[in-house]
């Protein structure tokens, strides 16, 4: 008797224990690497609000803008690897910023335990309504009567709206001048105040701006063109064939995190990416849903790491 309640207080105690430790069991904190306002933060928000609602916890997304991204990345790569400090990972974040910094504080691919992709989202070339090009063509046209007159605006120094726009500058032949700020937000706002011409920024944070008219998009960087504005051309299409400059979106823990966290995330992200009100909220804003499982997405990191390095040092592309 003795033996049969001693073996079922240790099951008790076992139940008790696996219940107190069962993940999530306080609010996760998600790192989004832009201020507010950006494409990150955007998506970030639109999906952190139902993965709150499937996880049973609350999902508070942390603003840390600043280089491009590097400084939320930095953040959540030396974060405790415990599920509860985690990071909106993007093609700035882990594809572009590794190649154009020194130094830069975080291995993309070493110290991040990929969870999922949230969404594939193209940029939109915008510029301002008073800026007197309406299209690639005439602009490109512009940029080379009048060399180093025009500038861009970009989220900061090795950002993917920078490298964008490096790329953009390099496959035309033009000489543009680059005006970096301190997010994407910022650079935005330049554009609407005058301050730049234009820039590429990501779908999920033009497309309300420009069907409100504060900004015109005089293309799309993808391939094809974009389901959000389908009447507006690709850069390809528009005079500069073989350009195409999309951003990739995703959560990413730090290294170390248990497997079954990742495993308990990686569910609740799938969950949350194939319910219909965040695929269609995700597609309002200019972004297309898509999830994958933690071993597909660190493949897929890996293979953008090395396709960007590559057109990086082909396209000799550097910061400021």
């Amino acid at each position: 008797m003795r033996r049969s309640i001693a073996a079922l207080l240790a099951l008790t105690a076992a139940a008790t224990c696996g219940a107190q430790s069962a993940y999530p069991q306080r609010p996760i904190r998600i790192i989004s690497p832009n201020s507010a306002a950006g494409a990150n933060d955007t998506i970030g928000r639109i999906v952190a609000l139902k993965l709150g609602e499937v996880l049973g916890q609350q999902v508070v997304i942390d603003n840390r803008g600043g280089a491009g991204g590097i400084i939320g990345a930095e953040i959540a790569a030396k974060a405790t690897p415990d599920g509860y400090t985690l990071v909106l990972a993007s093609l700035a974040t882990h594809s572009v910023a590794p190649h154009v910094h020194r130094n830069i504080p975080y291995d993309a691919v070493r110290d991040f335990a990929p969870v999922s992709l949230f969404a594939i989202v193209q940029n939109a070339l915008n510029a301002n309504p008073a800026f007197a090009p309406n299209s690639v063509r005439e602009l490109v046209a512009l940029a080379k009567a009048r060399p180093g007159s025009i500038n861009y605006a970009s989220a900061g120094p090795g950002s993917a709206s920078h490298f964008s726009g490096l790329l953009f500058a390099k496959m035309a032949g033009i000489d543009l001048v680059h005006i970096p700020y301190k997010g994407g937000a910022p650079a935005v706002a330049a554009v609407l105040a005058g301050e730049a011409s234009f820039n590429f920024g990501p779908m999920p944070a033009m497309v309300p701006l420009i069907r409100s008219g504060r900004l015109k998009a005089l293309a799309v960087s993808g391939f094809t063109r974009s389901r959000a504005l389908p009447e507006v051309p690709t850069v390809a299409e528009s005079g500069v064939p073989g350009y195409s400059s999309s951003s990739w979106f995703g959560l990413m823990a730090p290294k170390g995190t248990p497997k079954a966290v990742i495993d308990t995330l990686h569910a609740a992200v799938d969950k949350t990416i194939a319910a219909p009100d965040t695929a269609q909220q995700l597609l309002n804003v200019g972004a297309e849903p898509q999830s994958s499982t933690p071993a597909a997405f660190a493949k897929f990191v890996s293979d953008e790491y090395e396709r960007y390095g590559r057109l990086v040092r082909d396209a000799g592309l550097k910061i400021e």
